[in-house]
């Protein structure tokens, strides 16, 4: 007899092969001619149902992300091979022509968390005191500290939060449940977003045109270099991208465990983790490989392919959420979801002072939130060229998330004992 946590499908091949029919329906409705599917699509963005499907499927409890290990597999495998494919057309001097809006509207995220940290903890607590109640490892600033870790860094970050104020391992538990399903919620409002942008730039009254024409320049290389794939360039994609992303572990079996025995103080920056390395130096050499001939496999699909291998990390990070959580304590996720709307309003706030477009807004945010996993996903969900401004901001975040989450973790603290 199954436990009641168990799933339903607990063999991988199995979920992964529900996963790659779950995509495969997608986009084949999502080209249909058919009315009822061309209404659908709309209304409703390919990406978003990619991702939403997968979490109604573990939500149900015929998949678990949490038992299986696709999102490891996906996380650490195909993310850096579709950095790299994304990366090597990119025009490098068109990204940083992109100006300081991005990376102010990066900063104006991370000062979102930790503002909205306390003040949703201040708001709450006036309608419900109870949530101040709690003595020791148990109070509920400790494990707030960790969400704020977590949306500001990455897995790092948070678990330093974990240390540094010590929240109990229950606590701790409840917040990654908030963190997980208030920061996906949140990203699926920006994926349906991103697919219709114009609305927002416009409330916005964004200046968008060195994003467009940063697309169009890319999207008028590919066009002088197309031609249908040979199998010989197939296996060229896929073997420069899977070959950096083997270069990419290699170099961070080694960097990740020197740089924590040699410089333990660095800790705080995520230098001591092996996923930080792998994301840095396959961007970076897909960049460097920008400068060469490997450019031209642009031509034969490189973006492509590296779409597909981008699309099943969304499918196994949608599998990670579970829509039923919210019910095990409704009022921690009444605090994660207030903090998350003063996170947005803090950015649309800079946002229109500066006449950001609402893509700075989105990857800026998901920079902070969801970190390098998720970044280049909403970042591509504009258009796939613009993917690695997403991952060079999100590495940004792992150098300042211990900083704004310790500070806010401060903030919480006092706010709990007025």
């Amino acid at each position: 007899m199954m436990e009641e946590n168990t799933p339903l499908l607990t063999n991988d091949a199995v979920v992964f092969g529900l996963l790659m029919a779950t995509l495969a329906f997608v986009f084949a409705t999502s080209a249909s001619k058919h009315p009822f599917w061309v209404r659908f699509y709309t209304y409703v963005p390919t990406v978003l149902l990619c991702y939403f499907i997968p979490a109604v499927f573990n939500s149900l409890g015929l998949i678990s992300g949490e038992s299986s290990s696709l999102y490891k597999v996906a996380s650490r495998y195909l993310l850096p091979a579709s950095l790299v494919l994304f990366t090597i057309s990119i025009d490098l001097k068109g990204i940083l022509r992109l100006g300081p809006k991005a990376l102010t509207m990066f900063l104006a995220g991370t000062l979102g968390i930790m503002l909205g940290g306390p003040l949703a903890l201040l708001t709450v607590g006036f309608v419900y005191p109870d949530i101040y109640s709690g003595s020791g490892p148990d109070e509920i600033w400790r494990g707030l500290s960790t969400i704020a870790g977590s949306w500001i860094g990455g897995g790092a970050n948070q678990t330093a939060m974990l240390e540094v104020f010590g929240a109990s391992p229950v606590l701790f538990g409840q917040m990654i449940a908030v963190d997980v399903l208030v920061a996906n919620l949140w990203m699926a409002f920006l994926l349906y977003w991103a697919a219709k942008p114009e609305k927002l730039d416009k409330l916005l009254k964004s200046d968008t045109s060195a994003i467009y024409e940063l697309r169009d320049r890319i999207a008028k290389f590919r066009e002088g270099i197309m031609k249908i794939p040979s199998l010989k360039d197939s296996m060229l994609i896929f073997g420069v991208g899977f070959g950096v992303t083997g270069i990419a572990h290699w170099g961070a079996d080694f960097l990740a465990p020197w740089f924590g025995t040699n410089f333990p103080e660095l800790d705080q920056y995520s230098l001591n983790s092996a996923f930080f390395w792998i994301v840095v130096i396959a961007t970076t050499a897909g960049l460097l490989l920008s400068f060469t001939r490997a450019r031209d496999l642009e031509g034969a699909g490189a973006s492509r392919m590296g779409s597909v291998l981008l699309y099943v990390l969304v499918a196994t990070i949608g599998m990670q959420m579970d829509l039923g959580a919210v019910l095990d304590n409704p009022i921690l996720f009444l605090i994660g979801i207030v903090w998350m709307i003063f996170h947005v309003l803090i950015m649309i706030l800079v946002a229109w002072i500066i006449k950001a477009p609402f893509f700075y807004v989105a990857v800026g945010s998901q920079a902070n939130v969801g970190g390098a996993a998720s970044a280049p996903i909403v970042a591509s969900a504009f258009d796939a060229s613009l993917a690695p401004v997403g991952v060079l901001l999100a590495v940004l975040g792992y150098a300042v998330g211990t900083y704004g989450a310790y500070l806010s973790g401060l903030m919480m603290q006092w706010i709990s004992g007025m």
